[in-house]
């Protein structure tokens, strides 16, 4: 049964977008995907979505929500032709943008939807398809407030909570933020792996106590077996954790905020940057490291939790 009676639109169905509209769609919401590829809207249907044939077929709905790659398809999927918004007598009631995109785009399409008559809501998300899968999705929320109450329990169940921030795009800043804590988290974690492992220990047993102690955390349990076993497998890479460091420092000089300890992990991403390997994920930090403090890492064969199928916490 539906918890909030709202029809839903939704565009894009990559990982994030799948895993989020699945979701809906299985809490028994009234879900209609549309995505550019169709066979992966395609695919939702044994969620219990249905598939549009295009744009246009989501303008009826209550809320729409997009989750697509940048701020080019934010654009595009909006004002572009065939758009949600190209015809203005039939619109959706709100949009929800949970894309990764820059403040000023967001600003951007806030404003083409408030001429529209149509709320906006930034609502950038801090997971990946395991963490929506696992029931553990987080969302920051900003945007007219009459809209957030309107869409809140669709957000609730995409995760274990959504946060309001307040009007405007602050959500962005928000996810800005929590990215920038991310490298500096992770360089932390390296850092003090290798000085463990280089130490006797191994670094399997020294994230064990990690995890198990007051500092251990959501992220620290997450990240554990890529540094156990060395699977760099891509969640989240050097050149997009790059970005945001450039993203955070641009939003600190136009506060004037000192950020001295996120310059110094964010020439640690430069350097993984520069090492060229570019497509893993931004644990290579932790190769990075090694190699700086003269020791040559190996995998470990030690079945490791990453605390996400217990149900606690996001990555």
């Amino acid at each position: 049964m539906s918890v909030s009676e709202l029809s839903i639109g939704w565009i894009g169905a990559g990982r994030m977008g799948a895993a989020m509209a699945g979701r809906l769609a299985r809490a028994g919401e009234d879900v209609t995907v549309w995505n550019r590829t169709r066979a992966k809207a395609e695919a939702l249907a044994g969620s219990g979505c249905r598939v549009a044939d295009t744009i246009a077929d989501l303008r009826d709905r209550d809320v729409v929500f997009t989750m697509v790659a940048g701020p080019a398809d934010i654009e595009q999927v909006l004002t572009g032709d065939g758009g949600l918004l190209a015809d203005p007598e039939h619109l959706p009631g709100a949009v929800v943008d949970c894309s990764t995109i820059d403040a000023e785009t967001s600003a951007a399409m806030r404003e083409a939807c408030a001429e529209h008559g149509v709320g906006f809501l930034s609502a950038p998300v801090s997971g990946n398809g395991k963490v929506v899968r696992a029931g553990l999705l987080t969302l920051v929320v900003s945007g007219p407030e009459e809209t957030w109450l309107r869409v809140a329990p669709l957000l609730e169940l995409l995760g274990q909570g959504a946060t309001y921030v307040g009007e405007g795009d602050v959500a962005r800043l928000a996810k800005i933020c929590h990215n920038v804590m991310l490298g500096v988290v992770t360089q932390c974690l390296a850092e003090i792996t290798v000085l463990a492992e280089k130490g006797g220990m191994s670094r399997a047993a020294f994230l064990d106590f990690l995890n198990k102690s007051v500092m251990g955390s959501t992220f620290t349990r997450y990240k554990a077996p890529a540094f156990v076993h060395l699977d760099y497998s891509p969640t989240f890479t050097p050149l997009l954790l790059r970005k945001d460091f450039d993203l955070g420092f641009a939003a600190a000089h136009d506060l004037d905020v000192p950020m001295p300890v996120a310059a110094a992990a964010a020439a640690a991403v430069q350097a993984g940057v520069s090492s060229g390997r570019v497509d893993e994920d931004f644990a290579i930090l932790l190769d990075l490291q090694a190699r700086s403090s003269g020791i040559e890492l190996k995998p470990e064969e030690v079945e490791v939790d990453d605390g996400l199928s217990g149900g606690g916490g996001t990555p």
